[in-house]
C-alpha cells in the first residue's frame, strides 16, 4: 500500500503517463473513515486494526533500540523516523498486536508527508471512526504518545511552520 521509494515525498506520481497526486494526510484520513464505517460492531473494527498491524513491515531487530521506544505506551513500540527530502518516513513495531496495529494505522497516515504537515496534522479521524472511546485509558494514553513522537520527530526535521 505504501511507497516507500528512497525520493523522499515526491507529492507527485506517474501513473499510466499521467501525473497523480500523492494522498494528503486528509485524504489518507478519509480513506480509513470510510474503511472504518464498513464495520458495524467493535470488534470487528479492533480485527482490522490488527490486521493492518499484521500487514506492517517488520521493523529490523537492529532497530529496536531503547532510544526507539515510545515513552507512554503499556506495550514496547519501537518508532523510528527518517528525513527524506521534506517528508518523514516512519517504521514501526510493537510487541503488542493492538498496539502494533495502531502504529500501522498512523503510520499510514503520515509516512512519506512533509514534516511540515506532519506536524501540524489534526488527526480528527481517530475521533470520527470512535479509536479513542473504544480504547482503554493506558491504550489511549499510548496512542497520544505516538502521535506525539511522530509529531516530534517532524518538528526535529524541520516541520516547525
Amino acid at each position: 500500500r505504501r511507497n516507500r521509494s528512497i525520493q523522499g515525498c515526491a507529492r507527485t506520481r506517474r501513473n499510466h503517463a499521467t501525473l497523480s497526486t500523492m494522498p494528503t494526510i486528509a485524504e489518507k484520513q478519509a480513506v480509513l473513515i470510510d474503511e472504518f464505517t464498513f464495520f458495524n460492531e467493535w470488534m470487528d473494527k479492533y480485527n482490522h486494526i490488527i490486521e493492518m498491524g499484521k500487514a506492517l513491515p517488520v521493523l529490523d531487530e537492529l532497530d529496536k533500540k531503547d532510544d526507539l521506544l515510545v515513552q507512554g505506551c503499556q506495550s514496547k513500540v519501537w518508532l523510528k523516523a527518517e528525513k527524506q527530502g521534506d517528508c518523514v518516513r516512519f517504521w514501526a513495531d510493537a510487541d503488542a498486536i493492538i498496539a502494533k496495529g495502531i502504529v500501522a494505522m498512523l503510520i499510514d497516515v503520515f509516512d512519506n508527508q512533509p514534516a511540515k504537515e506532519v506536524a501540524a496534522a489534526d488527526l480528527g479521524f481517530l475521533e470520527e471512526i470512535g479509536l479513542k472511546d473504544h480504547l482503554s485509558p493506558t491504550r489511549a494514553n499510548g496512542l497520544m504518545s505516538m502521535i506525539k513522537q511522530m509529531k516530534f520527530y517532524a518538528l526535529a526535521f524541520g516541520g516547525a511552520n
